[in-house]
């Protein structure tokens, strides 16, 4: 009797081990949408899945050896590859910030498509009288004062777009910084946000903000105004689409911002359908050429903007 409890202890000790496992790697799958980082993981998790199983029902010593070794190598390099991934995961854990871990955006970051229509006319008007803009749209990262070099002057008000082109008046002190919005509510200005190391010779000051805040934090994106050349352009997951209309801005956000219920999906149609010519960097000089005038002006104001 006593041996029977007793194996069936282990075995329930067993299965709660395996579900917990799957349970986990299930969630660092839905967590995952780029594809090559999806393959990554995948082979990772069956390397440690082999070694188990040869650990535990198998007596290869040195097979065994061989896969501990492979293993550990495997997680040096990939904690290097990740290292931003890991240092995001380490402080949503220290911070107890769990509920954007698990991609569930608290309600706060819910915007209406009265908040799209706002920043597109924003967008669009700082575009035409040629002024730089920089916002940065939270899209459920739940961005917090330590996450920028500065956090900018408390603003804390319902978004518009009169109040936006003013907190971008070239006259004011705000207008060299970022403005964070979550929602419908302004929440800072003259946010000073980390630079990207990627495409330094190519943009400037804001794009170049924009891309280090998208590639630290995937639950938000950023819309860059030219104060040169009025060109208007969008950061997503560390990859810049530009020069884009406002038309096309529109249709980016309605694509981000209109399906709050479903953001995990939405990030990944719009990698797969507007920002897959992005992958490579040659792609961003092609626009440029493409746009003549724009790439006139940027040759000698790009460090500006």
């Amino acid at each position: 009797m006593f041996n029977v409890n007793f194996w069936g202890f282990i075995n329930l000790k067993l299965l709660l081990d395996v579900l917990f496992a799957v349970g986990f790697g299930l969630l660092l799958f839905s967590r995952v949408k780029e594809q090559r980082t999806l393959w990554l993981l995948r082979g990772y998790l069956f390397l440690v899945s082999t070694a188990w199983f040869i650990q535990r029902y198998a007596y290869l010593p040195l097979t065994s050896k061989l896969i501990d070794a492979v293993v550990l190598v495997c997680s040096l390099s990939l904690a290097i590859l990740w290292q931003g991934e890991l240092r995001r995961l380490m402080e949503l854990l220290g911070t107890g910030r769990l509920a954007v871990l698990l991609g569930n955006p608290p309600k706060e970051f819910r915007a209406t498509s009265t908040t799209i229509s706002q920043l597109v006319d924003t967008a669009g008007k700082l575009s035409q009288n040629r002024r730089g803009a920089l916002i940065v749209v939270d899209l459920g990262s739940d961005l917090r004062p330590e996450d920028f070099l500065y956090s900018g002057t408390n603003i804390d008000a319902q978004l518009s777009t009169d109040l936006l082109i003013n907190l971008f008046a070239t006259d004011t002190p705000l207008h060299d910084g970022a403005v964070l919005v979550k929602g419908n509510k302004i929440i800072s200005a003259g946010v000073i946000l980390p630079l990207s190391r990627q495409g330094i010779s190519r943009y400037g000051t804001r794009h170049l903000a924009a891309l280090g805040i998208t590639e630290r934090f995937d639950r938000c994106i950023c819309i860059v105004v030219s104060e040169e050349t009025g060109t208007i352009s969008l950061a997503n997951q560390g990859k810049l689409e530009r020069p884009i209309t406002s038309s096309r801005l529109q249709e980016l956000l309605e694509i981000l911002i209109g399906n709050q219920n479903s953001i995990g999906s939405s990030k990944s149609n719009l990698s797969k359908t507007t920002l897959s010519q992005k992958t490579r960097p040659s792609d961003n000089v092609i626009n440029e050429i493409n746009d003549k005038e724009s790439k006139k002006s940027e040759i000698f104001t790009n460090k500006k903007d």
